[in-house]
């Protein structure tokens, strides 16, 4: 680490001016470099829908169970669901958690079946993703590959992974997230359904074109997509990552960053993470990260665990934010 801590503070401040400029709804960004950290833009404890975010809770949840030997990475998609739930088998191979993890389970993107069509249908798409519908989505579908044979980034199989791993827990997938990741880190606001409180923080959404947009619901698909969090929660999240966290929690973040499946020549998949280098310019150093968006949010995470440096960046705009949160953690490496 080279950047001071003011150096550190500045460069987070000018990514929020920068992401904040002509963009309707709040922005916040975060970093974490060595033992500092910074943030600016909304108030930490703003909350915003993280889309597919969210799948990094949930593969850590089962990266939990895992370690923990509740389950295992072999573990069949079918012995977590209901009795005469079928599950879709190809090439003599059944879907197993793991793949599901890994985004190697076959299954589309995402229960086409389910979403309905036209304007109306797409301010709210995923609301009729209950469980039953998701399992009868389940039943009549033909994966497109053989389980464990490709890469093929699916919603519907995290969604499921949810659904499955809150049934195996006894709890609902809000229950399940705060049990096995919110408590243990203090996250105080990561959350599917918010209280009257906490929905009076949420900052509102708004389309890439600036128009205002309601939350999304995402019903039984939440572990692909349904959480809503914080600037201060997510921080808490990635100083976790970066190694700020013991026991068997330590165990379930490495196993997370540790497992992992090539899929083109650069990137990697991981349980909740895409792997990759940050560009020669600042050194190629190994990164992780996920992004999420809803129709009126955009969030990314971002992580170079060799450098202990990280970023969040939260907007209640659907415009990505990805580039200039790549940047600042580019900035941040290079020092």
């Amino acid at each position: 680490m080279t950047l001071t801590a003011t150096a550190l503070d500045q460069l987070v401040e000018e990514t929020a001016d920068r992401l904040a400029a002509g963009r309707p709804g709040r922005v916040a960004v975060g970093a974490v470099l060595g033992d500092e950290t910074a943030l600016h833009g909304a108030a930490p404890d703003t909350l915003f829908e993280v889309g597919s975010v969210s799948k990094t809770f949930t593969a850590l949840a089962l990266a939990r169970l895992v370690v923990r030997a509740s389950l295992t990475w072999e573990t069949p998609l079918a012995e977590l669901l209901p009795a005469g739930a079928r599950v879709p088998e190809r090439g003599g191979r059944v879907i197993t958690l793991g793949h599901l993890a890994l985004h190697t389970s076959g299954l589309p993107a995402l229960p086409t079946g389910l979403l309905p069509r036209g304007p109306a249908g797409r301010r709210d798409p995923y609301a009729g993703c209950t469980a039953d519908a998701l399992l009868a989505e389940l039943a009549g579908t033909r994966p497109r590959s053989t389980p464990g044979a490709r890469f093929r980034y699916s919603s519907f199989g995290t969604g499921l992974l949810g659904l499955a791993l809150a049934r195996h827990t006894g709890q609902s997938y809000d229950q399940l997230i705060q049990r096995e990741i919110c408590a243990p880190l203090g996250l105080r606001d990561t959350r599917v359904e918010l209280t009257a409180e906490q929905a009076a923080r949420l900052a509102p959404g708004h389309s890439r074109a600036g128009r205002p947009r309601p939350g999304w619901r995402l019903a039984d698909l939440a572990g692909a997509g349904g959480l809503h969090s914080s600037p201060a929660d997510l921080l808490k999240l990635l100083l976790a990552e970066l190694g700020d966290v013991s026991g068997e929690l330590a165990k379930a973040v490495a196993f997370t960053q540790e497992t992992s499946r090539r899929v083109y020549r650069a990137h990697t998949i991981h349980p909740g993470w895409y792997g990759t280098h940050l560009p020669p310019s600042v050194g190629r150093h190994a990164m992780l990260f996920h992004n999420g968006r809803t129709g009126g949010y955009h969030t990314l995470l971002a992580l170079a665990p060799g450098r202990q440096a990280a970023v969040v960046v939260l907007s209640a705009n659907a415009r990505s934010v990805d580039r200039r949160g790549m940047e600042l953690l580019g900035r941040l490496v290079g020092g």
